[in-house]
């Protein structure tokens, strides 16, 4: 378990990558929780006007759990965005590079979460 209470984006994807290197995952499942985990701390700042999100990376039973947690109580919903938009795609994003997400409120703000099922 990895708890991360610092802006920086640099920092929370590579400790996400050690922690999912040092138990065994292949690149591209490191490669695509590393995109996850940065859409949702973008969120957190762009969204969640958060500017330290708190992230915790649990690694259990073959199982990634990366969470996001913010100050914004407004959970996060699914947009359509236009075809030339420059953002408004990162939850399909994330959908479509993990196995789960969702969103919990907590109480004060929220937490946004995805999960991985390590393939080995």
């Amino acid at each position: 378990m990895c708890n991360l209470n610092a802006p920086s984006l640099t920092l929370a994807r590579q400790a996400l990558h050690d922690a999912m290197a040092r138990t065994g995952w292949d690149s591209d499942a490191i490669f695509g929780a590393e995109l996850a985990l940065a859409e949702l701390i973008v969120n957190a700042w762009r969204h969640g006007r958060t500017a330290s999100p708190v992230v915790l990376v649990v690694i259990l039973g073959g199982t990634l759990r990366v969470s996001v947690s913010d100050e914004s109580s407004d959970l996060p919903e699914q947009r359509r965005a236009a075809e030339l938009a420059e953002s408004g795609r990162g939850l399909q994003l994330i959908e479509g590079l993990t196995h789960r997400w969702g969103a919990e409120p907590q109480k004060r703000g929220k937490n946004v979460w995805f999960e991985l099922d390590c393939a080995a």
